[in-house]
Formats: C-alpha cells, structure tokens, sequence
C-alpha cells in the first residue's frame, strides 16, 4: 500500500521511475517559457552552475568547475544560431562552437554531440534576457537509449543574485536532483569567446515578443550545452 501510494505520488509530481529507481522522460515534452523571444536571449552569457544525472559529465566537471563563457549569435534569417564556448582548460582558454537547429516552439533547441552519438533537446525553461536563463538539457545515447538530464544557469555576469540561485535549486530539486549535487562555476583567468559565422541548417522557428513568465517542467530525470 505504502509503494502504491509512493508511485501516485511521482506520477502526479509527472516523473515515472522504475523499479530500479531510474527516471524515464515524460511522453509530452517540456514546455519552454511562454512568449520567448531568440533576438533577446542571444549574446554574452556565462555557465555558472550546472548538475546533471550523467556522473561522467560530473566527474569531468568536478575535475575542472571553471565558468564558461558563451557567445550566442544569429543571424536572421537563418534557422539556426551558434553557440561559441570558451573555457581556462590546462592553463590555456579553448574554445568549441556548437550549431543549434531552431524548432517550431521558441525556446526549444537542437543539436547532436557526435562524440556520444547522442541527440540534445534544450529548453529555455526561463529567462528575463538581461539577467539569468534556466536552461533543461534532455539528451538521449544512440542505439544504448541512455537519457540523462542537465540543468544548467547561464548568467549576463559572473555572479548571480540569492534569489536567482534559490529559482534555479528549486528547479533542480523538482527534476529529482539535489542542491548538494550542484556544481558552482568559479572564474579562472580570462577567456572570452570569439564570434563565429557558421552556415544554416534545418527547421524554422515561429517567432514571439518578449515575456518572461515561466511554465510549469514536468520532472524528468535520466549533455552538454
């Protein structure tokens, strides 16, 4: 009766765990936050806390919680933008630069990481443009089917407010993971990304004004922005 009531309890939480207790995603996708706008969410942000139910890309983040500097850039029309990182890595900043195919919903993101042969959706869950973003990463492991979900708070500088931080552990928590598992990035040194032209891919996006009001995720559980 106890374990009945336990599984009513996560499905009505929208997470659905199996007997082995790991999460599987949700059949309906997240919703990102209402009325995103892309030109307002391009530009420079910072990756300054991330967790994630991979302990791979744990581990490698513990080794080095460096903060990220990001460079996001679109060029209309082109359905796509690109996302250039830049990093202090073995005492040198090194830098990647990520294409990111547009969606039919704005604030819905896509893009491949070759490298795990694994498909990424991302999601805008929220954002006010000129402060922080809280950004849910679904990825799913070809032909394994391994999920894993990442949370990561992208920043304009490289400090956050309490109460930006306190929205983005609350989010974490409800995607079945715990504050303590959360990574904060510290600044090493300076390394700033550098602005890069890529070409267009696929899939337009229907675009929207801006608003910053945050939908209610479902929690998921199971990489990388």
């Amino acid at each position: 009766m106890q374990k009945a009531v336990s599984l009513v309890s996560l499905l009505v939480l929208g997470s659905v765990w199996t007997l082995e207790g790991v999460h599987t995603l949700p059949e309906t996708p997240p919703l990102p936050q209402e009325d995103f706008h892309l030109d307002q969410f391009m530009g420079r942000w910072f990756e300054v806390a991330v967790v994630s139910t991979c302990p791979h890309y744990m581990q490698r983040k513990r080794g080095n919680p460096v903060v990220v500097a990001l460079q996001l850039q679109h060029v209309a029309p082109q359905v796509n933008f690109t996302m250039t990182a830049a990093s202090v890595r073995n005492g040198s900043c090194q830098q990647t630069s990520t294409v990111y195919d547009l969606t039919d919903t704005p604030g819905r993101f896509f893009h491949r990481i070759l490298r795990f042969d694994a498909d990424v959706d991302s999601f805008v869950v929220e954002t006010n443009y000129d402060e922080f973003a809280l950004m849910l990463l679904l990825s799913t492991e070809k032909p394994s089917g391994t999920k894993t979900t990442s949370i990561k708070l992208y920043s304009r500088t490289v400090d956050v407010t309490p109460a930006v931080l306190l929205n983005y552990k609350t989010l974490v928590r409800q995607h079945g993971m715990s504050d303590e598992a959360v990574i904060m990035n510290h600044k090493k040194d300076e390394c700033a990304p550098r602005e890069l032209e890529t070409e267009p891919t696929t899939q337009p996006q229907i675009s929207a004004p801006k608003k910053s009001k945050r939908n209610v995720v479902p929690p998921v559980d199971s990489h990388n922005i």
